[in-house]
């Protein structure tokens, strides 16, 4: 990674916990972990427990996220959730795009631009996720498939907020299923991610973006990942559920070039 941006270890914990555990996590990896100020930790909850975990989130260094808004500020979506609600409750980032939401829900580039620009107009910060799933990638399509949900996403984004934006690659084989892109597969894509902000935009938004990597992550690959420098953060789900695990992820070891 790049020791000018700063890093982002980011817990989906899609749909696990209560309120009452997602407190009680809360406040146990900030006792056991500390303040932070060379890196950021974030956590997504289900919305059922977001305003809990806000107000015990107090800690340097540590912000809620939500997992998804609407892109309207309100409006007759029954079961959605606005991106207004989202920053009353005092959400620094909302994750858009997740590839559940694309595959299971049928989002599209369309509506997670939608999405994003929604976050930023209410005062948060989008994490925009991308990525192949395996046929894809089997067939040669990885690069394909990625520029083409950045242009999608990134579209009418002005540099000032381009360069605020988080992106989070997320090779959906590698999702849940314990394969991993190994370190050098992950800093390819990542590469390529950055080279594509600097085509849309220029070379300092590419070198200010931060670009998350997600797909079972775990505290014994969480460094070798890390090393890499086009990688800034990492997009945790099953690991991000227990106290010492996503503790762990939180304190990688900077490369000893850094």
């Amino acid at each position: 990674m790049n020791s000018k941006r700063k890093p982002i270890l980011a817990a989906n914990w899609k749909m696990h916990k209560t309120a009452a555990e997602a407190v009680e996590f809360a406040r146990a990896i900030q006792e056991g972990t500390g303040p932070l100020s060379d890196r950021e930790a974030v956590i997504a909850p289900p919305f059922t427990a977001l305003q809990a975990v806000a107000g015990v989130l107090q800690t340097a260094g540590y912000f809620p996220c939500a997992q998804n808004c609407h892109w309207e500020v309100k409006g007759a979506f029954t079961g959605e959730i606005s991106p207004v609600m989202l920053g009353e409750l005092g959400c620094r980032y909302v994750i858009v795009g997740h590839s559940e939401r694309r595959h299971i829900f049928g989002e599209t580039d369309e509506t997670v631009r939608k999405k994003a620009a929604a976050v930023f107009a209410n005062g948060m910060v989008p994490i925009v996720c991308i990525g192949e799933v395996l046929a894809q990638r089997e067939a040669g399509g990885t690069f394909d498939v990625v520029g083409a949900q950045v242009d999608g996403a990134l579209k009418d984004l002005d540099a000032d907020r381009a360069r605020r934006l988080v992106l989070a690659y997320e090779p959906v084989w590698a999702i849940g299923t314990g394969r991993t892109a190994t370190p050098v597969q992950a800093q390819e894509v990542h590469a390529f991610i950055r080279q594509r902000l600097e085509s849309l935009f220029d070379k300092s938004v590419a070198n200010e973006a931060r670009i998350l990597y997600g797909g079972s992550v775990k505290p014994d690959n969480v460094d070798s990942l890390m090393e890499q420098p086009d990688i800034d953060g990492t997009l945790v789900g099953g690991a991000s559920l227990e106290v010492e695990s996503f503790k762990r992820i939180i304190e990688f070891q900077f490369s000893s070039g850094e």
